[in-house]
C-alpha cells in the first residue's frame, strides 16, 4: 500500500465504503475500520501497519 487509494481498495474488499466529503473525517473512519479488520483477523500486522502509516500522514497533512 502506499496511498490513500490503497486503503480504500482495501476496505472494498471487505465491502466498506467510507466518504464522508472530508478527507481527515475519512481517514479517521478508515482507521477505525482497518482496526475492526485485524482485530477481527482478516488481514494482517503489516497491512494494519502500512494502513495505519498511510491514514495517519493523511489526517495530518490535511489539518495543516
Amino acid at each position: 500500500m502506499k496511498n490513500m487509494y490503497d486503503v480504500r481498495q482495501l476496505l472494498k474488499r471487505y465491502n466498506i465504503f467510507i466518504y464522508t466529503g472530508n478527507r481527515s473525517g475519512d481517514a479517521e473512519l478508515m482507521e477505525l475500520e482497518i482496526r475492526s479488520l485485524y482485530d477481527a483477523q482478516l488481514i494482517d500486522v503489516t497491512s494494519l501497519q502500512q494502513a495505519l502509516l498511510i491514514l495517519r500522514k493523511e489526517a495530518a497533512s490535511t489539518k495543516k
